[in-house]
């Protein structure tokens, strides 16, 4: 039964399409707005093929976005194509190297005719594994303003308030944000009677008790006091952004208990609950990289490619190089180093395994990267068969393995 291949190129406000046959011949092209009445007008293209969408095959380099939606809620077959491959295959259409969103969208559609047998359809996640997604992205986000306005308070304060930045363990606490509120200059921090300054820390659960004498005695000490002018010019600015990241540090921690509350439920839990050190944020994060389909990800090589942990090796002759993937989801390889690192405190297997790597002439950085590509083949034969991390099992497969 004959089907049109759709090639869409996507952008914010606009999508360029060619339709073509099963033979290659350009049916139709056209470009249609990124709006209700453009989506109305996709469809009234189509319409006078006269076939129902799950015989309109479409292919496109992006997946989350309201496009890719509405396609799949109307039935539409969707390949989600990479813009890797979308990018090295350019020179089939023209050796000039021009690109124009016309032409994208014909190569996309091209593509469904030559190579649909490399690409998999898009199914898009439940519910669950949608939500955790948007929720783990707006954590990826606080942290990294955390860590940006963290670090301005930090300069601010080493202006005219230097031991606000050191009486506590890290001015990403609580307690030190509270602190520079309440005390906003080096005068009234000097200044504090040691009883109000016991009051104030267990007011705010501080737990080592014993050092309160210790952390008094850094206030009482004659602080450097600023120029009138530096501390008018910075004191409300440190209470500004210590009132800025103790919000930040609310919403993050509600964000992820909202996450855990999904995690839980999700049936795939308890395989992602048992890998070694991947605790509250990495569990969820580990789980949403393989998502709900295990079509998706035919072989561990497909997780380890797009996580950038496998290496590209380029070979012609007597020639062989292997070099550092750089074409990746980044946010999966964020994820695969950072469970491999805290695996190591927690897996006697992962230890050994970084410790053979680094002995055999590894930096940690590569070590760390072939570690987290290992754990990714495992989790993944974890996923297929529904079953959770054993270290025991897994250990006696290793000597196993060895002795072959």
């Amino acid at each position: 039964m004959e089907e049109l291949l759709i090639g869409i190129d996507w952008s914010q406000n606009h999508h360029d399409v060619r339709v073509l046959n099963e033979r290659g011949a350009s049916l139709l092209r056209f470009r249609f707005p990124h709006s209700p009445a453009g989506l109305a007008t996709f469809e009234k293209q189509l319409a006078p093929f006269n076939l129902p969408p799950n015989q309109c095959l479409v292919a496109i380099e992006t997946i989350h976005n309201l496009l890719v939606d509405f396609l799949w809620a109307h039935q539409y077959q969707v390949y989600f194509v990479p813009p890797s491959v979308v990018h090295a295959a350019r020179g089939r259409l023209t050796s000039s190297g021009a690109v124009t969103d016309d032409r994208s969208a014909f190569l996309l559609a091209d593509l469904l005719r030559t190579d649909r047998h490399r690409l998999t359809p898009w199914k898009p996640d439940g519910p669950l594994v949608i939500q955790m997604r948007a929720k783990l992205s707006l954590i990826d986000s606080l942290s990294q303003s955390i860590t940006r306005y963290a670090n301005r308070l930090y300069a601010v304060l080493q202006r005219y308030y230097p031991q606000a930045c050191t009486l506590f363990s890290d001015l990403q606490t609580p307690i030190a944000l509270h602190f520079i509120i309440a005390y906003p200059s080096p005068h009234q921090a000097h200044k504090l009677p040691f009883p109000e300054f016991v009051s104030f820390c267990k007011k705010h659960h501080y737990p080592a008790t014993r050092r309160l004498p210790d952390l008094y005695a850094r206030l009482a000490a004659p602080p450097l006091e600023p120029a009138q002018a530096v501390l008018l010019a910075y004191q409300d600015e440190a209470t500004f952004l210590a009132q800025l990241l103790l919000d930040l540090l609310e919403h993050k921690a509600q964000t992820l208990g909202e996450v855990r509350s999904l995690f839980v439920q999700h049936p795939d839990a308890p395989i992602f609950a048992s890998l070694p050190g991947a605790g509250a944020l990495l569990e969820p994060k580990l789980l949403v990289m393989f998502g709900d389909h295990r079509d998706r990800f035919p072989s561990p090589a497909a997780i380890q490619a797009l996580a950038g942990t496998c290496p590209v090796t380029e070979q012609s002759g007597k020639s062989r190089h292997v070099r550092f993937r750089k074409a990746c989801n980044h946010d999966y390889r964020n994820t695969a180093q950072q469970f491999a690192m805290e695996s190591v405190a927690h897996s006697a297997w992962a230890a050994s395994y970084l410790s053979e790597a680094l002995e055999r002439g590894m930096s940690k950085n590569q070590a760390y990267r072939c570690l987290a590509n290992r754990w990714l083949a495992i989790i993944w034969h974890l996923w297929q068969h529904r079953q959770p991390y054993d270290e025991a099992y897994h250990l006696s497969q290793v000597r196993q393995h060895r002795n072959r």
